[in-house]
């Protein structure tokens, strides 16, 4: 027999918000089109956005009283989060991202998922889709090996303890008792949260049943500084807590690292009558072969997503592995930048 609406837990959706007017109102209509039948909020923890996002949210919770908006002075994620999560008052805590659009059975399902398994948080998959051809293009490389390598998170895989999940859906003393984000972090904050979770006997619990949309950033000039920005703080990450990171996080640093030292090698081997250093040339010719092959499969998706896939591959290599030779060098002098989300 299902439970009825008022023996299910109150779930309350918290969202950091900033110059989000593209994406904002259908992410917020995901969540009033949940067919969880317990009680909610929606927390809305607006930075001090331009583009008129601010306005967009105001008449949505004209409309409905469920939504509300606090102000998040600072603009970042985690301050976000956590002004968000203080101003809520429901046991269970749904974070949301601006750029996604959870299905209808979300919610019911995380909730199932973590009142069975007991743990402090379930989270899905991230499915990233685009509209545009290039937003396809960052799309299918969130989902590919050569992308973002191809992790639980982005692609599916067998239900179960994880070190991480994708936004998440916790249970809310548990988020008191380990101190909420960490707000010094302005990118990973997720990956450390979860972390200090798991640290503390607790579990962390991916289920593939759950399956979000993602909305990918829609200029080239945004997804580099999305990923710039995302290694400066992974390189942080991994110089804070050294081996409770993943080896694929060093992939990127170490292929940028030896694309770029070759490079130079072949170029003084040419200037300087050293012809035998031109071999050098063959690392990056391998890369451009590789990003070539890559985006003719990327190609099956349309032309011009194949077309985009020969810039954005690069792109997303390039920004986050330089990223995060600075975060992991402290040469970033920008470390606790929290604009462009």
């Amino acid at each position: 027999m299902a439970k009825k609406a008022d023996a299910l837990p109150g779930v309350s959706y918290v969202m950091p918000v900033l110059n989000e007017a593209e994406h904002v109102e259908a992410a917020v209509n995901s969540l009033i089109d949940q067919d969880y039948e317990g009680p909610f909020e929606v927390v809305l923890a607006l930075g001090p956005s331009v583009d008129g996002t601010d306005d967009l949210i105001g008449a949505m919770a004209r409309v409905d009283p469920r939504i509300r908006s606090i102000p998040n002075k600072l603009g970042s994620t985690p301050a976000g989060l956590n002004a968000a999560i203080r101003a809520s008052s429901y046991p269970i805590v749904v974070r949301v991202d601006a750029h996604s659009v959870l299905p209808s059975y979300y919610t019911r399902v995380a909730v199932r998922t973590l009142l069975e398994t007991g743990a402090d948080n379930v989270g899905g998959i991230m499915k990233a889709e685009g509209t545009a051809p290039f937003q396809k293009a960052v799309a299918h490389a969130y989902g590919s090996p050569e992308g973002l390598g191809g992790t639980q998170h982005h692609v599916g895989g067998k239900a179960g303890p994880a070190d991480t999940a994708y936004l998440g859906v916790f249970q809310r003393s548990r988020l008191v008792e380990v101190g909420l984000f960490d707000e010094d972090i302005k990118r990973g904050q997720d990956w450390e949260l979860n972390r200090r979770l798991r640290a503390t006997g607790g579990t962390v619990w991916f289920t593939p049943e759950l399956t979000v949309v993602y909305r990918p950033r829609s200029s080239l000039s945004k997804l580099i500084r999305q990923f710039v920005a995302t290694g400066i703080w992974r390189g942080e990450l991994t110089r804070r807590f050294g081996t409770a990171n993943s080896v694929r996080y060093f992939v990127p640093p170490l292929a940028v690292l030896g694309i770029l030292v070759t490079l130079i090698l072949g170029i003084v081997g040419l200037a300087v009558g050293m012809p035998w250093l031109a071999l050098a040339f063959l690392v990056p010719a391998l890369y451009a072969a590789f990003v070539i092959t890559a985006a003719t499969i990327a190609a099956r998706e349309g032309l011009r997503t194949g077309l985009w896939y020969l810039v954005v591959l690069p792109c997303i290599h390039f920004g986050w592995g330089i990223g995060f030779i600075l975060g992991f060098l402290k040469l970033s002098g920008d470390i606790t930048e929290h604009r462009g989300r």
